[in-house]
């Protein structure tokens, strides 16, 4: 019950606008503004106690307790470094990022891209900030978590080595935003060791709240270039990457100076013209501020010489300071990755440009609940969390000529790198997306997603913080159906649909109304199998009547004879739950009609037992929603979501005996989870 609680009252706060970038949520539950004040009244310095200056916020590994890499290492404040420590000195730039020996260039390259835009830096890194005016030794930055924006708070300390920042830091050695910057997001992750190794995407997500797309250059779509120009013009985010082969390649340099398994960002395309024939370039950047392209068109080049005047005129290409022009056909065959972040329609203020449709759901995936699997698994697909998104309008302008509807769709998985230290792998996530036909406002079942085909899916099963696909289908009513790739795998995720025009979406829930269809028969003795009446009355004796001890010995002997039924037999409680069921007259004793009618009922109840398990309780004729599926599951199921016959048949009493009495949901909760 905790857990349902807990989901509402966060959706009442979502309702709220608690977790909007403008109204984030606390994380850790500090207040920026109240904790400086206490520092600046008791004229101290913050020592943050939730990330402590100790080798348990450096890291579990490579950056353990005691690892060669953390030999000497101090934690210094800037007014410990410098004389004249600045947060940001002359504006946020590219060249501020410079990485040092954490291996998060990935997060270097999406911080290099969110100086592009200065609103969007403020979002993340809010303004009036310094070592002078009211410093304390505390610094706060606001980042997209998994749904919501934190509001995160730092103390000033920050890694060192013989004077020197250990991590990022900037060129002119004297600016400390971005090394602050880094410390908070490695506070959100557990460690600045969580942070090696990792995609632009997802430092542009949780920079802006957006949702991002992947482009294999080797497969490009024609029109690649004009997307990058039409995204950089939107105020996106894009990076590119080259791929490698081995571990021994990581962040290799080429002959022509780029790096392998490294993360660029892309930060300008244009169009030139030499001797008067177009030629398309794109700007890239180098987080390391250094080594930069040498091939065509790199830095002071022959190519620029052949360039309109008017035109060089408007381009920096001779900077030394890790940025970089080439050819857009060579940058097709140099690199291997192209990943673009779409915005949020609140991050964008200019009315000029164009704004996508933008909706967003949590859910989880429970062990024996929702927990169903990819289609590979149809006796438990059915089970998975389900959203309907309605398409209605086509698209203004189609850049293929088709008239349809485009979206983008997320499904990202929460706390992957925080769960790294605990050797902790990512499930292997996807999504598959039906049309709904005639049906409007309902859960989909085994009659509809095991009979009919998807209309579309996510590229692939993988497992990645996110897997994002663009798709184009025509008009009307669909249903995502969010899973991982294995049955019975737990994890709570985000499913993000982006739509180019507006459209609507929603949850689908399971029927919130708990109802039964099965019933038990009326058997006469005149009906009962001889066998059976044999057995009965070698244990009933004289009175013809049984006790729950009779009926075990009676059940177990029936039961034996089928080798499909996992069981060691009943136990007594579920006797006992037997006798209840069917005693009308309270003598706690069974007459041999009751005994018979026991008996086909666990007939019955071995035919469902036999389905898997996540789908029993409603194949046996219970309809019940996914609060009281958890708890049952919780109550019965064993650490493989599986369960024995005698339990299976002990909750399906129990729940027949709750029906009966007209029993509620929250009634229903509290019994199952009673001595759990």
């Amino acid at each position: 019950m905790s857990y349902i609680t807990k989901a509402l009252s966060r959706k009442q706060d979502r309702e709220d606008g608690l977790g909007n970038n403008d109204n984030a949520v606390l994380f850790n539950a500090q207040d920026f503004q109240k904790l400086r004040r206490e520092c600046l009244d008791r004229r101290t310095l913050f020592c943050d106690p939730t990330f402590p200056a100790t080798w348990t916020s450096l890291g579990y590994n490579q950056l353990g307790r005691y690892s060669s890499k953390t030999m000497g290492l101090e934690w210094k404040r800037p007014t410990e470094l410098c004389s004249n420590p600045q947060f940001i000195l002359d504006g946020a730039t590219r060249t501020d990022i410079r990485q040092g020996e954490l291996g998060d260039c990935w997060l270097l390259a999406a911080i290099a891209s969110l100086t592009m835009d200065k609103e969007i830096l403020a979002r993340v890194v809010p303004p009036e900030q310094s070592f002078t005016e009211s410093y304390a030794g505390i610094f706060h930055f606001q980042l997209w978590q998994y749904g919501e924006w934190v509001d995160v708070v730092i103390d000033d300390r920050l890694p060192t080595r013989n004077g020197e920042l250990l991590f990022v830091h900037s060129a002119e050695g004297n600016e400390f935003w971005s090394a602050l910057l880094e410390k908070a997001y490695a506070m959100v992750n557990s460690s600045y060791e969580a942070l090696s190794g990792g995609t632009t995407t997802e430092g542009f997500e949780d920079f802006t709240g957006g949702i991002a797309e992947s482009y294999e250059l080797s497969d490009a779509p024609p029109t690649l270039f004009n997307i990058i120009r039409k995204a950089l013009s939107l105020g996106s985010l894009l990076g590119c990457s080259i791929d490698i082969t081995s571990s021994a390649e990581t962040e290799a340099v080429t002959r022509q100076k780029l790096v392998k398994g490294h993360a660029y960002s892309v930060t300008g395309a244009e169009v030139v013209h030499m001797y008067g024939s177009p030629v398309q370039l794109v700007r890239i950047r180098n987080p390391w501020g250094q080594v930069e392209w040498t091939g065509a068109w790199s830095d002071n080049s022959k190519e620029w010489d052949r360039v309109l005047p008017e035109e060089k005129s408007k381009l920096d290409y001779s900077a030394e300071d890790g940025e970089f022009w080439m050819a857009y056909s060579e940058f097709l065959q140099q690199y291997s990755k192209l990943e673009i972040c779409n915005l949020t329609p609140d991050t964008l203020s200019s009315d000029s440009v164009g704004r996508w449709s933008f909706h967003q759901f949590e859910g989880t995936w429970r062990v024996g609940c929702t927990a169903g699997g990819c289609r590979n698994n149809p006796a438990t697909f059915c089970s998975n969390p389900q959203f309907v998104i309605k398409l209605e309008d086509v698209d203004d302008d189609p850049h293929d000529g088709v008239d349809g509807c485009s979206f983008l769709v997320g499904l990202m998985q929460k706390d992957g790198r925080k769960e790294r230290q605990f050797g902790r792998d990512l499930n292997t996530i996807g999504f598959a997306i039906y049309k709904i036909k005639g049906l409007t406002n309902v859960h989909l079942g085994p009659n509809v997603l095991l009979r009919e085909k998807s209309v579309a899916m996510s590229n692939t099963f993988i497992n990645t913080r996110e897997v994002c696909s663009r798709f184009k289908l025509p008009p009307g009513e669909y249903v995502i159906i969010p899973s991982t790739f294995e049955p019975h795998c737990k994890g709570s995720f985000i499913l993000r649909v982006f739509t180019e025009k507006q459209a609507t979406a929603r949850y689908i829930p399971r029927p919130s109304k708990i109802s039964i269809n099965w019933q038990s028969e009326n058997i006469s003795k005149l009906d009962v199998d001889p066998h059976f009446q044999h057995l009965f009355k070698q244990l009933a004796g004289n009175d013809s009547e049984i006790s729950a001890i009779e009926l075990q010995k009676i059940l177990d002997k029936v039961v034996s004879q089928r080798t499909d039924l996992k069981t060691d037999g009943f136990s007594m409680e579920t006797c006992r739950h037997i006798i209840s069921l069917l005693d009308v007259s309270f003598t706690c004793r069974k007459k041999l009609e009751h005994a018979a009618t026991c008996r086909n009922m666990l007939e019955h109840f071995g035919t469902c037992w036999n389905i898997p398990q996540s789908l029993i309780t409603l194949l046996s004729g219970f309809q019940l929603n996914t609060p009281v599926l958890q708890v049952i599951v919780s109550r019965y199921a064993d650490q493989q979501s599986a369960i024995d016959f005698d339990c299976f048949v002990g909750c399906l009493i129990r729940l027949e005996m709750l029906f009966q009495n007209g029993c509620s949901l929250v009634l229903l909760c509290i019994v199952f989870k009673h001595n759990f």
